[in-house]
């Protein structure tokens, strides 16, 4: 199976949506913050100076994360989402590989992302990325228990 990593287009907002509320809805409750940005990427992420990439196999969205601004150098990795069925088959990693790669060109020096700690699968995946794992301090997600830092 050929996955491609691709630039985010407004026909696939519904898929960043979509795929984002399955995985949050499986382990946690959506948040208010997590409406926002899955109902308006552009406004929320893309007219900050974020991006917003998409995995696909064939014709079908099979998976998604962005990068989120916070200043001129520090990004957070953010809604990272893979299709269940297609989980386990390195489609996060590429995604993460590629956020990685595109935080450099866009001058970040320091890239971060939460989540929690029940995700282990998500977490051994961070780490084989080359984040390490910081303090976590006030996280506007209550279900973040977990903070981890790559610097660029």
């Amino acid at each position: 199976m050929e996955i491609e990593i691709i630039d985010y287009q407004p026909g696939y907002k519904d898929d960043f949506r979509s795929l984002n509320i399955e995985w949050i809805s499986q382990y946690f409750e959506p948040e208010p913050l997590d409406f926002q940005q899955l109902d308006h990427p552009e406004e929320y992420i893309i007219d900050n100076g974020g991006k917003i990439y998409f995995a696909r196999s064939g014709t079908e969205i099979i998976g998604t994360v962005s990068l989120k601004k916070v200043n001129n150098t520090v990004f957070e990795l953010s809604k990272m989402a893979v299709s269940p069925r297609f989980q386990g088959m390195g489609t996060g990693r590429l995604l993460g590989e590629h956020v990685i790669k595109e935080a450099k060109k866009l001058g970040c020096k320091l890239l971060f992302l939460e989540s929690n700690k029940k995700l282990v699968s998500a977490i051994k995946l961070y780490e084989k990325l080359g984040f390490i794992e910081v303090q976590l301090n006030n996280s506007p997600y209550s279900r973040s228990d977990f903070r981890a830092e790559m610097v660029l």
